[in-house]
């Protein structure tokens, strides 16, 4: 007998049948001899409706109340599905992230886990039932109901994973895996049988939306295997694991040379121009940039040949944070020392990841000639020993997917089937 925790996005449960396919999946899985754990998001598009409430009473809602608010998603479908389970012959009890011991910090709206204490959950498996968990919230040491931000739901499987020992966390959602590409955007994208955490984590943090970053991050912490997989199906996923595990759905193969491509779209670009060119200018942008709050992923720096001693910075942040950090930074143009700052919102990018390319030459010459005879001009370039990255004009992103996808031959030769929409 093993342990399973499922984790079922909103794309699954958005409505009665959808919970009652979900509930079905889940007997299925206590009925074949396995005692269950499920995290469960919030129905379809419940928590952008409850955004949106809040929204239309206040522009600035308390942050405290604002994590009450939205941990209401998931307990509905924490409820319901408890209910819908139970009516198959097969007692579940739910709980909210509290009961079940979720522990956080006091960041409401991205808070971050410190501890899980299962009691209440290990009690319940043990007796038979299966245990229903509200996705994407907690409880901090003030006793009140935080949120782990959005894709927190994933987060929370991985940590009851980890804490109960499963022998796996089941990750589900409306596709088949995660892809050779967004199948939304590349039609002729291609399941990948597995990855390692480290393939994962680049692509969850360039735009695959498929898993959330945290949760990868945990997963590899605790070395949980991970199944990505769909509800809408039975057809075996995605499996994430360690870099020895991967073996086993290799053989005895090399690791191929691009696991991936990933887009973000969600992302915008500032440019400071005039900077001092010394020691601790960068650094001084840079603090103001994060006591703002916002989070920062590529930054290249130039200095002009026509303006000797000064220098330019730009970076990529995400487009929610945008305007918050272009303001301060204005606010703080004349104390930093540089002369303009400037916004555009209007950028992509682009990452091309694989662990193969550790040992393949000419990866980098293939990657910028696809995008180079497809006639679109990169703006910042990015890379790690797995990934490479370029900014580009947003409208150019789509078409630099499907040409980079194809010019590494990724391309399937039938179209990946999406079986909801939102990927999640």
């Amino acid at each position: 007998m093993s342990l399973i925790v499922q984790k079922f996005g909103g794309s699954s449960v958005a409505d009665a049948e959808g919970i009652k396919r979900v509930a079905r999946r889940i007997v299925d899985t206590h009925k074949a001899g396995h005692k269950v754990v499920v995290v469960v998001s919030a129905m379809g598009d419940t928590t952008d409706d409850l955004i949106d409430l809040a929204s239309s009473i206040t522009e600035e809602p308390s942050a405290r109340e604002m994590d009450i608010l939205l941990s209401a998603g998931e307990r509905i479908s924490m409820a319901v599905l408890a209910m819908a389970v139970t009516d198959l012959g097969v007692p579940a009890r739910a709980f909210t992230g509290q009961q079940a011991g979720l522990h956080t910090d006091t960041a409401y709206g991205a808070a971050s886990i410190v501890g899980v204490v299962p009691e209440r959950i290990a009690r319940t498996i043990q007796d038979g039932e299966i245990a229903i968990i509200a996705g994407f919230q907690g409880v901090n040491q003030e006793n009140d109901v935080t949120t782990l931000g959005r894709g927190g739901s994933d987060t929370t499987a991985v940590a009851f994973a980890a804490a109960l020992r499963a022998d796996v966390c089941e990750i589900y959602s409306d596709v088949d895996g995660v892809f050779t590409a967004d199948p939304r955007v590349a039609p002729a994208a291609q399941k990948i049988p597995a990855l390692t955490y480290e393939e994962t984590l680049e692509m969850a943090a360039h735009g695959t939306k498929i898993l959330h970053l945290r949760a990868v991050e945990y997963a590899r912490r605790y070395d949980v295997p991970l199944h990505v997989r769909s509800s809408f199906s039975t057809k075996e996923g995605t499996w994430i694991v360690n870099e020895s595990a991967r073996s086993r759905w290799e053989g005895d193969n090399e690791a191929p040379i691009i696991s991936g491509i990933s887009h973000d779209t969600s992302q915008a670009k500032i440019t400071i121009t005039g900077v001092p060119d010394k020691p601790g200018a960068a650094a001084r942008i840079f603090q103001v940039v994060a006591d703002s709050g916002s989070s920062i992923d590529m930054i290249v720096q130039n200095v002009p040949v026509n303006a000797p001693g000064m220098a330019n910075i730009s970076f990529t942040l995400p487009i929610t944070d945008v305007k918050r950090t272009f303001r301060v930074l204005e606010e703080k143009r004349e104390e930093l020392g540089f002369d303009k700052v400037f916004q555009n919102d209007g950028v992509g990018i682009l990452s091309l990841i694989g662990t193969g390319m550790r040992s393949h030459p000419g990866v980098t010459a293939k990657f910028f000639a696809a995008l180079a005879n497809a006639g679109i001009n990169i703006d910042m370039i990015s890379t790690s020993e797995i990934r490479i990255s370029a900014v580009l004009d947003a409208d150019d992103v789509a078409t630099a997917v499907r040409v980079v996808h194809q010019a590494f031959d990724l391309d399937a030769e039938e179209e990946a089937i999406v079986y909801g929409g939102t990927g999640r």
